[in-house]
């Protein structure tokens, strides 16, 4: 009889633990799957992959050098127009705070993805504006760093912002980067290297 009861108390306490158990798991809170993080702005180019070195058709060292093609995805969603700066962090013209202008447009529309390689100075492809380069010049200025110097690193920089700008052909990129200000809401990079 001690036999008996003493199994009977062991299958009653499993039980009780059993239903305990079973109680705290219908009490813990459903676990969510987490959300997925949202797509980034993304800056791209089919002419060379980021980091990379830039082909020569693209360089000073090339005569007939022409400009890349620019790709982007997941702009934000209340973008009205982007704008676009080249420079050459490396370099710093007359010992001053600025680096070098490589190339500057503004007003693409809000519902482009990319922009065509080759495009000319002084043109405006879907009323894109050009402004001056380092050469003082509407358009594309090719990575040029000196002969014989460590390569140099040139960064696109696409912005997206909620406005188009009030901004004439020709401006500068302190004109470009004054007009912008206070109109940003993202930012993408791009980075490719040059050395002759």
């Amino acid at each position: 009889m001690g036999t008996n009861f003493m199994r009977s108390l062991i299958v009653v306490a499993f039980l009780l633990m059993l239903g305990i158990g079973n109680g705290a798991a219908r009490q813990a809170p459903a676990q969510q799957a987490p959300a997925a993080p949202p797509s980034k702005f993304k800056l791209m180019s089919s002419a060379y992959s980021e980091g990379s070195m830039i082909p020569t058709q693209y360089s000073c060292a090339d005569p007939n050098a022409s400009s890349p093609a620019l790709q982007w995805s997941n702009p934000p969603a209340a973008t009205v127009s982007y704008a676009v700066i080249l420079h050459d962090t490396d370099a710093a013209p007359a010992k001053g705070t600025m680096d070098v202008t490589h190339w500057i447009f503004w007003n693409v529309p809000a519902g482009s993805t990319a922009v065509a390689g080759n495009v000319k100075p002084d043109s405006s492809p879907d009323g894109i504006m050009q402004g001056k380069n380092v050469r003082n010049i509407n358009g594309f200025q090719p990575p040029c760093p000196p002969p014989g110097a460590t390569p140099h690193h040139y960064i696109f920089e696409l912005y997206a912002l909620d406005a188009k700008l009030d901004l004439p052909a020709g401006s500068a990129r302190a004109d470009l980067l004054k007009a912008m200000d206070g109109h940003v809401i993202g930012k993408a990079t791009y980075v490719g290297v040059f050395g002759r």
